[in-house]
């Protein structure tokens, strides 16, 4: 595989209830920008995917923002940051995906679950083989991954398959983890 060259994003387009979260995402866009890598993420202006994207690009990064056309009424649009305007969720997704050479989960609701559960469900199916990485802030990923054990366990999901994820406490550590998973 080659050098990463973008990282994507999947966080919520909230912020959440704890700063923690926000303190989180402003974290990621550093890393990723000092990085050296392009955040690629869902295109809103809001929540914890428009603090990443703005922090990056303040930061002197790259930032690729994908959006459905009739979400922008209600996630708003970064027009500074390169924003490609789609027609609808899946072509969204599917060029998120396909934009990114590695995935960084932050904190996020349902729309976050599906996207992480497709890439892990497509990760799976051999159909990419990129890094994902879990930034568990206030262990906020917990649950999911004792789920995620618990598919194992019970024989619904191959054993070892948890293997293929990381799970971090900080930003730092989980844009290193995913940028050393990537053989140059």
């Amino acid at each position: 595989m080659a050098k990463v060259r973008s990282i994507g994003v999947f966080c919520g387009s909230a912020a959440g209830r704890n700063e923690a979260y926000a303190d989180a995402a402003h974290a990621t866009g550093n890393a990723i920008a000092n990085s050296g890598t392009r955040l690629v993420y869902g295109g809103g202006d809001v929540g914890l995917m428009g603090i990443a994207a703005h922090t990056a690009l303040k930061a002197g990064g790259k930032v690729l923002g994908v959006i459905p056309e009739f979400m922008i009424e209600t996630e708003g649009l970064y027009e500074e940051a390169e924003t490609r305007i789609v027609t609808t969720m899946s072509i969204r997704k599917n060029m998120l995906i396909d934009e990114s050479d590695a995935f960084l989960i932050l904190p996020g609701g349902v729309g976050t679950l599906e996207e992480v559960f497709d890439v892990l469900s497509r990760q799976r199916l051999s159909q990419h083989d990129k890094p994902v990485a879990f930034l568990n802030v206030r262990n906020f990923w917990d649950p999911f991954f004792k789920l995620l054990y618990q598919t194992e366990k019970e024989g619904f999901t191959p054993d070892g398959f948890h293997d293929h994820v990381s799970i971090h406490d900080t930003a730092d550590d989980a844009v290193a983890r995913l940028l050393k998973a990537i053989k140059v």
